[in-house]
């Protein structure tokens, strides 16, 4: 039985299999799958007979034919690889394609936030819609509830950008194709009747922090050694002091501006002149995408025409804060 098993195997993986390897479709991946658990199948049926019982075919011939299939195997993904290559598309007519550019935000005023329709507005949410209009196609957008996984986002196509008010660190740097647009800095935020009390680092050390999970405010306190509460996204860290939760919170400046101190639903609290970093805030696309080169071009044109600072003005913020887009 074992004989014959092996002998329809040789069979099978002879020069038929192999005459017609090349003509398989790239997307067949299922016939490589079985092609795979075949060679398995055969290795285990060879240390059998070879050890086990008395040998049915030379060393040799045995070593040639295991040799041929792995041979097959490395084609076989060679193929798969360079079909994939070919059948790619540039980001710019996936999106094309698709008919949307989809953009990853978070609940991040004045950046990216819903009004009472529910529709995301905010500096970023504005000039994405545009730069979707630039394109020729819709815009959608799409909220990150686990700000770690953004780049994970990306990479498997649920977003086409992330345009969040997005803090330019190595880590993201290193894993997407940037752009800043705007300068930013960590600030330390307190409750008001409290803020002449902090007014350097050494006396802020002892607080307690509210950071968003994955931010570079965290990365901020954590340099620091200082004591974090991780929450979901820089609004929460806000909410997190007004209830005692932490004493301190770690925030955008540009948020800061527009949710903290008088006039503002978090009256009670104020941001300190305590700055932990200078950043700069830019969109994040795949790696290596042609998006990029057309994001450039985006900037330049609505930067020359004004269109970048009455948005700025619209949403409160800084002008001065805008990185001149040449």
């Amino acid at each position: 039985m074992g004989q014959t098993r092996i002998s329809l195997g040789m069979k099978r993986y002879g020069g038929k299999f192999f005459d017609g390897l090349i003509g398989w479709r790239f997307d067949k991946r299922q016939h490589f799958c079985a092609f795979l658990q075949d060679v398995l199948d055969f290795s285990l049926l060879i240390r059998y007979h070879v050890k086990v019982r008395k040998p049915i075919y030379k060393e040799r011939r045995i070593m040639k034919r295991l040799v041929a299939l792995l041979l097959g195997a490395v084609m076989v993904l060679s193929l798969v690889a360079c079909g994939g290559k070919e059948e790619s598309k540039s980001d710019l007519d996936y999106v094309k394609g698709n008919g949307k550019l989809i953009v990853g935000v978070t609940e991040y005023a004045p950046m990216d936030y819903r009004n009472e329709d529910g529709d995301w507005v905010g500096f970023d949410a504005e000039l994405a819609t545009k730069f979707a209009e630039y394109l020729g196609v819709d815009v959608e957008f799409f909220e990150i509830t686990d700000w770690n996984q953004k780049a994970n986002e990306l990479n498997t196509k649920s977003i086409d950008c992330v345009w969040n008010g997005m803090t330019l660190t190595e880590e993201v740097k290193a894993a997407m194709s940037c752009k800043a647009y705007c300068n930013n800095r960590q600030v330390v935020v307190v409750k008001a009747d409290k803020a002449d009390e902090y007014t350097t680092e050494e006396s802020v050390a002892g607080l307690t922090f509210a950071v968003e999970d994955g931010s570079a405010g965290e990365e901020q306190a954590t340099d620091r050694d200082w004591d974090v509460t991780e929450v979901e996204n820089q609004a929460a860290t806000l909410l997190e002091v007004r209830t005692g939760a932490s004493d301190a919170a770690i925030i955008d400046s540009l948020m800061a501006a527009v949710m903290v101190g008088e006039g503002t639903d978090y009256a009670d609290l104020k941001a300190t002149e305590i700055g932990l970093s200078d950043e700069e805030l830019g969109v994040g696309f795949r790696k290596d995408s042609d998006l990029l080169g057309e994001l450039e071009k985006f900037l330049e044109k609505v930067y020359a025409d004004g269109t970048m600072a009455a948005c700025a003005k619209k949403y409160g913020v800084l002008e001065a804060d805008i990185i001149a887009q040449k």
